[in-house]
């Protein structure tokens, strides 16, 4: 069993991959992560194999991962995956190949080994990103945006009186504040993707991950997939190689 880690901006996610099969994800806030929580959530996972770790977030929650990893598992392998240039099928499109997050790399990984079509990549979490690879795993590049959180932050943190408020409103014109922020914001990412999707040719595969994920697809008017552990799945793409244990 290879532990998968995908420590993101706003949460650490985790999976077992055994046998082929990735199982059930669970996750925790950053906001809150700690090495005592994370040791609850950990401790009874049978001893795994191999530990494989994607991280955009802080370097402290790295260590967070660490210190909970060496002290269940002391002599369990552990890696720290990174972008390429090019490895598992996918050619990456960065002048400076190891600047593109490891998460949109895995994204591409995942996307190419399991739909195998020319795709649209959008991750809707803490920022928008969308990736574009073709049939043959060349990366054509992507566009990087504030998520919903960031949006509806930067409103509250630029204005005096627009408070930030994470709770969900009808849809459509609103008639008090939080709700037309909501909306705003709402209608900002599903324009942006709207628009870049109206550029592109009609059969692109349109893949959709994050936390955001499922409220920005509601609103779409194109047929998506959601695959919110296709990080995930990258990481077992990648964890699943033997030569990078060694």
């Amino acid at each position: 069993m290879i532990l998968l880690i995908d420590s993101g901006n706003s949460r650490l996610k985790w999976a077992t991959f055994q046998e082929g099969k990735l199982q059930k994800s669970y996750a925790l806030n950053n906001q809150t992560l700690n090495v005592d929580n994370l040791i609850d959530a950990w401790k009874d996972l049978p001893i795994p194999k191999q530990l494989a770790i994607a991280y955009v977030s802080s370097i402290p929650l790295l260590d967070i991962v660490k210190t909970v990893a060496t002290e269940l598992w002391p002599y369990v392998p552990f890696i720290q995956v990174k972008s390429e240039s090019q490895a598992f099928g996918v050619k990456n499109a960065y002048l400076q190949p190891e600047k593109l997050g490891v998460d949109r790399w895995l994204a591409l990984i995942a996307a190419h080994n399991f739909y195998q079509k020319p795709a649209c990549i959008i991750d809707c979490g803490t920022a928008i990103t969308i990736d574009f690879i073709d049939a043959d795993g060349n990366h054509q590049g992507g566009m990087i945006s504030p998520g919903l959180t960031l949006m509806k932050q930067s409103l509250a943190t630029s204005t005096d009186l627009l408070a930030f408020n994470e709770a969900s409103y009808n849809i459509g014109p609103a008639n008090f504040t939080e709700a037309a922020i909501y909306n705003g914001t709402l209608s900002a990412a599903t324009g942006l993707i709207e628009h870049v999707l109206s550029k592109q040719e009609p059969l692109l595969t349109v893949i959709l991950t994050g936390g955001d994920a499922s409220v920005i697809a509601e609103q779409l008017t194109i047929k998506v997939i959601i695959d919110l552990n296709l990080v995930l799945h990258g990481l077992a793409v990648v964890a699943s190689k033997p030569s990078i244990w060694v």
